[in-house]
């Protein structure tokens, strides 16, 4: 133990933030807010504060770092830690992420540093997960850019925010509406959430503490998002929202299921997953997609592409997913891809998945025949 507990709190959504740091600050005496602020990284430097209950007791600046201002708060939140630590008194020490930074790379940051991760919070307001999931802009449109080079959306970057951290903040939102609450549900089920805000029952703000310091294991969250042993979210229907769980073995026609990405794409708020294509056989492919748009990566190859003497190689986690779902011909590939949307055509998405796969005749050819299909993902994936 590095005898500082840190809790990590962040999310695009900034009043729930500022709230759930707040509570955090109230609950838990001697706890100390670290936060950087990237939007004065146009000027050249990142402004970082320390504060209290009772304000502000340090601040200071650190320039940017090859021209990025997160590379400037990852060297300089470590150091800061590590003098909040050695200095002594404080009880917990709450790191405030800026708007679209992703917890993810700041909790291992923080670990690598010697230094222990004891909760990641993802403040939420239910009424903006939807306009926020459906938002397409780039970062750099609203002026959240990290960095010059930073192209992501405001869709996918609050979609990582929201499904890494296992405790979800809830602001106590009167636009938030049933549907609202449940998109939330489904999106994250496994989220414990909190809520915050004037309405609180008695024992909410203990409740938020103990999660800040319940513990947290880094290496099992980034398990938990890769793409070959993601817990994905289970079927669900209530309150107009609904996730559709599409499993299948066949592999998909790499030019049919091109055709169709965009129709895919916009049928949901958000859906996620793993396929494989017939004329890739031993590429584990990652399906991600929020705000209309869609990135389609390789994750490496399948367990079954492996040599035996590879195995050894492979996290134990992923080989115990594999196991548990292992085909005598196809092994670990599979589909497995989510669908979470209000109003979602659940039939009409599986009519056009089902089209997307090898017809009878198609898989009776054989993975011989499969190669020479047409590779049209290839300028996709930049092969």
């Amino acid at each position: 133990m590095s005898g500082l507990p840190v809790v990590i709190v962040g999310g695009l959504h900034a009043d729930a933030r500022r709230a759930a740091v707040e509570r955090l600050l109230a609950d838990v005496p001697g706890s100390v807010v670290l936060h950087h602020d990237l939007a004065t990284a146009a000027a050249g430097t990142v402004v970082r504060t320390v504060r209290d209950a009772g304000g502000v007791v340090a601040a200071g600046e650190t320039p940017l770092v090859n021209d990025c201002a997160c590379c400037a708060l990852r060297e300089d939140l470590v150091p800061e830690l590590v003098r909040l630590r050695d200095a002594g008194g404080t009880r917990l020490a709450v790191v405030e992420l800026w708007d679209s930074v992703e917890p993810k790379a700041m909790a291992e940051v923080i670990t690598s540093g010697g230094l222990t991760v004891t909760g990641v919070i993802t403040a939420v307001d239910p009424a903006l997960v939807l306009p926020y999931l459906g938002n397409g802009d780039d970062l750099a449109d609203g002026g959240l850019a990290a960095a010059a080079t930073d192209q992501r959306t405001v869709a996918d970057t609050f979609a990582r925010q929201l499904e890494y951290a296992p405790v979800l903040a809830v602001a106590d939102s009167p636009e938030a509406d049933d549907e609202d609450r449940e998109l939330l549900r489904q999106l994250h089920p496994t989220a414990r959430q909190v809520p915050i805000g004037p309405g609180d029952p008695v024992s909410a703000p203990s409740a938020l503490a103990r999660e800040a310091l319940a513990g947290f294991d880094v290496e099992a969250a980034a398990a938990a998002q890769h793409p070959a042993c993601a817990l994905l979210p289970a079927e669900a229907d209530a309150h107009g929202v609904s996730t559709l769980v599409w499993r299948r073995r066949r592999p998909f026609h790499p030019e049919r299921l091109y055709a169709a990405l965009e129709d895919l794409t916009c049928a949901a708020a958000r859906s996620r997953g793993r396929f494989w294509l017939a004329d890739k056989p031993d590429t584990l492919l990652h399906w991600d997609a929020a705000g209309g748009a869609l990135c389609v990566e390789g994750a490496g190859p399948w367990l079954a592409a492996l040599p035996d003497a590879a195995w050894e190689m492979v996290p134990p986690v992923r080989r115990a997913a594999a196991a548990l779902d292992w085909h005598p011909e196809h092994g670990d590939r599979c589909q497995h891809l989510v669908f979470t949307s209000p109003g979602l055509d659940r039939d009409g998405l599986l009519h056009l998945l089902e089209s997307c796969l090898l017809t009878d005749a198609e898989y009776a050819a054989g993975r011989d025949a499969w190669r020479h299909l047409p590779h049209a993902f290839d300028t996709l994936l930049e092969v």
